[in-house]
């Protein structure tokens, strides 16, 4: 629980992706409109998450490169599609963080805007991962994207951040509610993965998760 995916060989897909995050990443471009999004070549897996969930941390861990994705010294100022190139195989999508409590009216409209347009018809994307801090757990704003996802019928998988504040008792109450939360929704992948950028714990599990999306069309 928590820590599972469903692929059928899992250590296949943790050496797998151990190889693929040793490669080199590069940050391709930030996208503010649809017109200027990179063509449709490669996979895409994309990150979603309120303001300070702790993506950037998450994407550096993830990619072992500490200043790859950077966070905005103001919560909520990111507003474009964040893509990152990994070596040709795969593309990460850092989408816009949502929910911060001071975001204007239009800036909420924009992303909105912006993450439902990009959702359409969006060929190769083929997860977006939904980040929650797990001091927090799933709160309105989360529950909210989430309807949009299962309305625009894209899958997402739920990951559970910073869990090393959480002592053992507390993370176990966070996962429970958080599979019971997403338990009959629609676009929900029913594994929650846990994660500590700090800690790199769960790291392997997301990028076996990650590899085996990619595998089909690259060749990994």
């Amino acid at each position: 629980m928590g820590e599972s995916t469903d692929n059928p060989d899992i250590e296949f897909h943790i050496e797998l992706g151990r190889r693929l995050f040793a490669r080199p990443v590069d940050f391709v471009k930030s996208v503010v409109g649809l017109e200027h999004l990179p063509d449709a070549t490669l996979p895409e897996i994309c990150f979603a998450g309120r303001s300070n969930v702790g993506k950037s941390s998450l994407i550096n861990a993830l990619c072992n490169q500490k200043g790859l994705a950077r966070a905005s010294n103001t919560p909520g100022r990111t507003r474009e599609l964040n893509y990152f190139n990994m070596s040709d195989r795969l593309y990460l999508v850092d989408l816009p963080g949502y929910g911060y409590a001071r975001a204007s009216k239009t800036d909420i409209a924009h992303w909105t805007k912006l993450t439902r347009d990009f959702l359409r018809g969006r060929a190769p994307l083929r997860r977006i991962f939904v980040l929650i801090d797990s001091r927090r757990g799933i709160m309105q704003a989360d529950v909210e994207v989430m309807a949009m996802l299962d309305e625009a019928a894209v899958t997402y998988q739920i990951i559970l951040t910073k869990t090393d504040k959480l002592k053992k008792g507390q993370l176990e109450k966070t996962l429970e509610a958080s599979q019971l939360k997403i338990a009959k929704r629609p676009a929900a992948h029913p594994d929650v993965l846990v994660t500590s950028a700090e800690k790199k714990s769960g790291l392997d599990v997301l990028r076996a998760e990650i590899v085996s999306l990619a595998l089909p069309e690259t060749g990994l």
